[in-house]
């Protein structure tokens, strides 16, 4: 019979300051339970689960890695997480698949800051904790009073297990206390409680190095540790907590079962698991299947990502923990940045926190950093993965925004045949918890899966802040409202008005800008106590407490990371190198100097066009924007907040268009039209809210790619006497071709040939509308290509410059000739499509022009069939010069 079925089976991870001797303490614990023949040490560079070249170098912990070891009742899985700073994020993903964590103190340098940072993230995932005070044999601190210091710093939870004293133990537990003073003993099975819910923190003394202490502290393991999961008959619940890649390449995700069970061959989110590893250092074994408790790698997955839960979803936490500093990466001279960015983006995979971003504006990449260690470590990665010898340029403080007060935040999104209105509570939520979201309406006024859909595209994107364009964070966003029409709304049009109502919320309410401190441990000399003083307060930080114990003194405090940013020299300075600076993330808060960061960035966020507050209402067949500061006098949803919180079905509007377009004191002010040709009433009122646009036009509609129903040739083409057209349609020549069956056939044997036969469909489709067509196609992988335009007979060929795509080629031409002409761009691009909108232009889908190309042949030949008849040629009689030439060559060659 195999005893290791009935053990329970345990995660336990094990973290600490730097230099507390954790990785020593791993190789300890491993080498007394048997699983490794000899423990390896930092210094010589022979650890069992440092295994990175860059780990046994730097003598430090940078990936988390596992292994596996047995105790007579328990099966252990064992990761050792770094202990830097600047890789905390890495020790906070693992926190998530954590039954247990061993904290590891030096008796030397007790609670330091990353310690406090560490426990403050224990207690927030509420992980139960064993507390094991390393390097006894070189303190000379009794061991009271590293317990009482701990008490006082961590929890007064913290009991010594070494020199146990049963009244100090039954004392951090009421149950516990009870069952004492009624038996006058210590009830196992409670203390077990107790630890889980973290009311006690057992503290054992001893030398990882000399491995003393080490066999008791995996007793109180063995004999104190209870968990409760899901069984393997449960449906499955696994989460990912990091990714990464093999010595071949191979993607692997690592993953902890709390349920059910996973299987070679099952699959997941229509991707097959081909393999199942098991982990103990670099070395691992292969099984058919894990189950609850178990922590194993998976292969065959390409899209999973660090956080995501597998199956049923479980309890998530948003981490805390994110680079402060935002640096520009310096690429060797002739390195493709586009090209360069996407390899990246395999790195970033398996450090979240990097957020790499392409800036297009100024070509370059940006990566954030926890920092200056960080940065060795991923030139060395960037070098060994991608062979390039890449530097960093200097830092840049990232900053945050987030809200003081309450506000309603108005999104509307209504072009011709499309509808969705969201209203959204705004209000500020607690630090550290990012943005937050709910839902307060009820199923009758708005069905449950619209609401869903709202809140999926609140936390899809992150939201910028009205100050400075900075991320949003710390708020908490209720849908209090909304409306969907039966016919017309898609599940993009409520992504448009949640996008719009966030940041109409944003502009209704007051903005608070944040930025990132720092918890810091400063040891200096008892005689530069004054200097360190005055430097904190000049920096703009505060002290909590400071110590004095004879000629040392210490100061626990907080600082913005832009002004203590660098002070460990002035440190090292002042104090003859007797000094000790230490900091950790302390979260974001106030920012110290916002009116001079706010200049500094000079954002205008009515300027910024990729998120904007302004609103989309329809009438007269044609959409059109309403400024965010109006968009209360047109929404069809009353304000719920005013109402008391009243319920949104109780004041609804009717679903009617408003009769005319709203004004707007804004120079730039846009319209939006679903269809390219404004009507006369809705041109008056154009020209009487934004002016005139200097060429002198008369309403009509030639062009008019979306309109319904077609309307006859006689209507659609106008007199002789009518002024030439100033449309412009851009076309996303391969996103066409991809997206129309015959053409993406055709492509699949001669690209060519569905190119030529796209470009010959679009110059009879502009002869008879008019309009200036240019067919973009994408040319960037084009190594040294430049951008080239032709006019191939009545259109216009771009074809995009190295490294730059087509959608990227057509945003550009589309906002600026937004600004003085009507601008349609032809795409299923859906990111370009919101671009678009957010310009002024008018987008069509690859359907709908494909709809309209049909349409456009349909009346073509209609015309033809008349051709020879009295009405016809009257017809051809009454069509503007060009258009009749059109039809004249294009019956010639008919013949």
């Amino acid at each position: 019979m195999d005893k290791t079925k009935d053990k329970q089976k345990i995660s336990i991870g094990i973290l600490a300051h730097v230099d507390a001797g954790k990785t020593t303490l791993a190789e300890a614990i491993l080498f007394v339970s048997g699983e490794i023949r000899k423990a390896g040490r930092v210094d010589h560079g022979d650890t069992f689960l440092d295994t990175h070249e860059l780990e046994r170098k730097r003598g430090i912990t940078i990936f988390s890695k596992q292994a596996h070891f047995s105790l007579p009742h328990t099966d252990v899985t064992l990761i050792d997480t770094p202990g830097h700073a600047d890789f905390a994020s890495e020790a906070e993903r693992t926190l998530s698949v954590l039954d247990y964590a061993i904290l590891v103190i030096s008796a030397v340098d007790g609670v330091q800051s990353h310690t406090l940072t560490l426990w403050s993230l224990l207690k927030r995932y509420g992980i139960p904790v064993f507390i094991f005070v390393n390097k006894t044999d070189i303190s000379e601190k009794s061991r009271d009073k590293i317990t009482e210091d701990l008490c006082a710093k961590l929890d007064h939870g913290c009991c010594n297990f070494t020199d146990i004293s049963p009244e100090d133990v039954a004392s951090c537990d009421e149950a516990l206390m009870e069952n004492y003073l009624e038996k006058g003993s210590l009830d196992i099975g409670l203390i077990k409680k107790a630890i889980r819910s973290r009311h006690i923190f057992p503290i054992r003394f001893g030398s990882a190095l000399k491995q003393t202490g080490i066999g008791e502290f995996l007793e109180d393991l063995d004999s104190l540790i209870q968990v409760e999961r899901g069984s393997s008959e449960d449906p499955l619940s696994a989460r990912v907590y990091k990714i990464t890649r093999d010595k071949t390449g191979q993607r692997l995700t690592h993953v902890k079962v709390e349920a059910g069970t996973l299987k070679v061959r099952n699959e997941l989110n229509s991707e097959k698991i081909t393999q199942i590893r098991f982990y103990s250092g670099e070395k691992f074994d292969t099984r058919e299947e894990a189950g609850p408790g178990d922590i194993c790698a998976l292969t065959g997955l390409n899209d999973t990502f660090a956080g995501q839960h597998l199956g049923a979803e479980g309890p998530s936490l948003s981490p805390i923990l994110s680079p402060v500093m935002a640096y520009r990466l310096v690429l060797p001279p002739g390195t493709d940045v586009h090209s360069t960015y996407t390899k990246l983006k395999v790195i970033e995979e398996e450090i979240p926190e990097l957020s790499l971003l392409l800036l297009e504006d100024t070509n370059e990449i940006q990566a954030q950093i926890m920092g200056e260690i960080q940065i060795e470590i991923l030139k060395n990665l960037i070098s060994e993965r991608l062979g390039l010898q890449v530097d960093f340029g200097v830092g840049t403080i990232i900053y945050r925004e987030t809200v003081a007060s309450v506000s309603e935040g108005v999104g509307h999104f209504e072009p011709l045949r499309h509808y969705a209105e969201v209203h959204l509570k705004i209000e500020p939520g607690d630090r550290g918890t990012g943005v937050q979201v709910s839902s307060e309406v009820s199923v009758d006024e708005l069905d449950k899966n619209w609401q869903r859909l709202i809140c999926t595209h609140v936390l899809e994107r992150r939201h910028r802040g009205v100050l400075t364009g900075s991320v949003l964070t710390d708020v908490k966003i209720t849908v209090i409202g909304g409306r969907a029409h039966p016919k017309h709304t898609e599940g993009g049009d409520f992504r448009q008005a949640t996008y719009r109502a966030v940041r109409h919320g944003l502009m209704m309410n007051r903005s608070l800008l944040l930025e990132p401190w720092y918890d810091f441990m400063l040891e200096i000399p008892a005689s530069r106590l004054g200097r360190a003083m005055n430097d904190i307060t000049k920096m703009s930080g505060s002290v909590k407490t400071h110590e004095i114990t004879g000629e040392k003194a210490v100061i626990f405090g907080r600082c913005p990371v832009s002004t203590m940013h660098g002070y460990a020299l002035d440190v090292t300075a002042y104090t003859n190198g007797m000094g000790k600076l230490s900091v950790s993330s302390g979260g974001y808060d106030l920012c110290h100097n916002e009116e001079e960061v706010i200049s500094s960035f000079n954002y205008k966020p009515e300027a910024d066009l990729r998120n904007t507050a302004d609103s989309v209402f329809c009438a007269h067949g044609s959409g059109f924007v309403v400024p965010w500061d109006q968009v209360t006098n047109y929404m069809h949803v009353e304000a719920c907040l005013k109402n008391g919180m009243k319920s949104s079905k109780e004041i609804l509007k009717p679903l009617e268009a408003p009769s005319k377009a709203p004004g707007t004191s804004r120079e730039d002010g846009f319209s939006y039209s679903a269809s390219a040709r404004l009507d006369k009433d809705l041109a008056e009122i154009f020209n009487r809210t934004y002016g005139s646009k200097k060429t002198e036009e008369k309403p009509h509609d030639l062009f008019n790619p979306i309109a319904s129903p077609p309307r006859t040739i006689a209507d659609r083409v106008t007199v002789k006497e009518r002024v030439k057209t100033e449309d412009y349609l851009l076309v996303d020549g391969y996103n066409i071709i991809f997206s129309w069956d015959e053409l993406n056939e055709l492509s699949k044997t001669d690209l060519h040939a569905a190119r030529q036969k796209l470009t010959d469909i679009l110059c009879n489709y502009q002869g008879f509308r008019q309009m200036t067509l240019i067919l973009v196609f994408d040319a960037y992988k084009v190594e040294g290509g430049t951008e080239r335009a032709e006019k191939y007979k009545n259109i216009h060929l771009i074809y995009t410059k190295e490294a730059e795509t087509a959608d990227r080629y057509i945003e550009r031409t589309a906002v600026s000739l937004a600004k003085k002409y009507r601008v349609t761009v032809a795409t299923s691009d859906a990111t370009e499509q919101v671009i678009i909108w957010g310009a002024g232009a008018t987008r069509m889908s690859a359907r709908e022009l494909k709809e309209e190309v049909e349409r456009t042949e349909k009346e073509i030949s209609d015309l033809l069939v008349k051709r020879n008849t009295p009405a016809g040629n009257a017809l051809l009689d009454s069509l503007s010069p060009e258009v009749a030439e059109f039809i004249k060559n294009y019956r010639l060659k008919g013949e």
